[in-house]
């Protein structure tokens, strides 16, 4: 019973309206999409394509704080790229890999397109969230700088219901990221492993009676390692969190790119294909997708616009806690940074995934001779250019890419936690969370997954409502800043 319900709220918010269904540009209108593509577009309009005039900007900002000598992250905050570090762990997880590949499996590589064009938008959300993070700040009862949507959504509606609001985004976002959201990271992880070994022992079943389950023991010895190292870094407070992010983050990504780049550049005859594929994909999906499956264009409109929005993360909410706590001259300094964020996630690392798999042809069932999606479908496109290796290559990114997520999704879930409860309270949620970490890599419990895509869409509608109620200040601090830079 439960678990239909919780299945019916994520359909409510992200099945196509009615009166769009029958329109084959506009079928994938659902009220989620209609109100993250909006606010994209409102922003993009309100702060003259920001996204572009200080796309350049956001670059410097990005390139010259990561060969700074970076302070000690503490009470005070961190500095602006640690911010950047610890939102783009967040956003560069499992969709980057599992999201991409299952778009590109349900809507074709034309959902690719929808990607970028999602993530184009997104960069003027994400740049009105980091900014008015920034602005609205606050010094928690432990002394520490925290900040985050309940904060510029109490701004926006004031009283009893700005309460209401940050209250139902903070609860909502501790149970979706902090929670259920950490473990189906793991799951992520320990799936890819399970995939990857083949040695008895650790393919050897084990019994966990409390759980009443059997699982292969690679899943739980996974579950129990990761849980210890996260609840380590859980404990070692902001420091330890920006720590881990700034140096992990660029490893991860560079590792990622260096082995993507590397298949791409051995198979470049792949290249004109590729883009072929995605942009005639975009508007005639069955010319490009194998003939056998009949993909229609909303599918390849809604996969993409779905996956990429939730892939980058703008627009959710979630990484507005990393960037309140960055410590810049401006507001809208931190802005810029957000921006680049998106750019990384999605123009850069889900890019790569999204070449392999289309260019190897694996999305298409009459290639790969069976209906792969997720994991499975980006292991079966980088073995193709890595061999067995591939396998190996794909379960050790998806290791770094989830648990640098459970990290970040952890550290925006404290500062609501912080909100609801006090500081007093971080202790308990730290182990809590590792606990989840640990439950997760054991089994997938669709219900699990199903309430975090349902909080997930519910959280957006209270951070959105809130930025664009707060579009005049955006406006401001952006003038503000455009100003300051005349002078100097």
């Amino acid at each position: 019973m439960f678990s239909k319900i919780v299945l019916d709220l994520d359909n409510l918010l992200w099945s196509p309206l009615p009166i769009f269904e029958q329109v084959p540009i506009l079928g994938w209108l659902s009220p989620l999409a209609i109100l993250l593509v909006g606010t994209g577009l409102w922003f993009s309009f309100k702060l003259k394509f920001v996204q572009v005039r200080g796309f350049g900007k956001g670059l410097n900002a990005v390139f010259g704080g990561m060969f700074k000598k970076s302070e000690r992250a503490g009470k005070h905050g961190m500095s602006s790229f640690q911010a950047l570090a610890t939102a783009i762990a967040a956003q560069v997880g499992t969709g980057n890999i599992v999201g991409a590949s299952t778009a590109i499996a349900t809507g074709g590589p034309g959902a690719m397109f929808w990607m970028w064009i999602a993530a184009f938008f997104g960069m003027a959300t994400i740049y009105a969230e980091a900014t008015l993070a920034q602005k609205y700040k606050n010094i928690g009862d432990d002394g520490h700088v925290t900040g985050g949507p309940v904060y510029y959504i109490t701004k926006a509606f004031g009283g009893n219901l700005g309460k209401f609001f940050a209250t139902a985004f903070a609860i909502l976002i501790v149970l979706s990221l902090g929670f259920m959201g950490c473990a189906v990271q793991s799951n992520g992880i320990a799936t890819a492993w399970n995939t990857v070994v083949s040695t008895t022992f650790l393919k050897n079943p084990v019994t966990i009676p409390i759980l009443n389950i059997t699982v292969p023991m690679i899943q739980p010895i996974i579950g129990t390692i990761l849980a210890i190292i996260a609840l380590l870094i859980f404990a070692g407070g902001i420091s330890s969190i920006a720590s881990f992010t700034e140096k992990i983050v660029p490893a991860m990504a560079c590792i990622f790119i260096i082995g993507s780049l590397f298949i791409i550049i051995t198979h470049i005859g792949w290249i004109p294909e590729i883009f072929r594929k995605i942009f005639v994909g975009a508007f005639n999906p069955s010319a490009v997708f194998g003939g056998a499956v009949g993909v229609m264009v909303k599918d390849a409109v809604s996969k993409g616009v779905a996956r990429g929005l939730f892939s980058n993360e703008a627009g959710m909410g979630s990484t507005p806690h990393a960037h309140a706590v960055a410590n810049v001259e401006h507001p809208a300094h931190q802005g810029y940074v957000a921006m680049m964020g998106v750019f990384i996630d999605t123009f850069i690392i889900l890019n790569l995934t999204a070449f392999i798999v289309i260019g190897s042809g694996m999305y298409d069932p009459s290639i790969s001779g069976a209906n792969l999606t997720g994991a499975a479908l980006a292991q079966a496109g980088f073995s193709v250019g890595l061999g067995h290796f591939g396998n190996i290559f794909i379960a050790f990114c998806l290791t770094f890419f989830a648990f640098s997520t459970v990290i970040g999704w952890y550290f925006f879930g404290e500062a609501n936690i912080k909100y609801l409860f006090g500081s007093k309270v971080v202790k308990i949620y730290a182990v809590i969370v590792s606990v989840c970490v640990f439950l997760g890599s054991l089994q997938e419990v669709e219900v699990i997954w199903n309430m975090q895509d349902a909080f997930n869409g519910l959280m957006v509608i209270p951070n959105l409502l809130g930025i664009l109620a707060l579009t005049k200040v955006v406006q401001k601090l952006m003038h503000e800043d455009d100003i300051n830079e005349m002078i100097h």
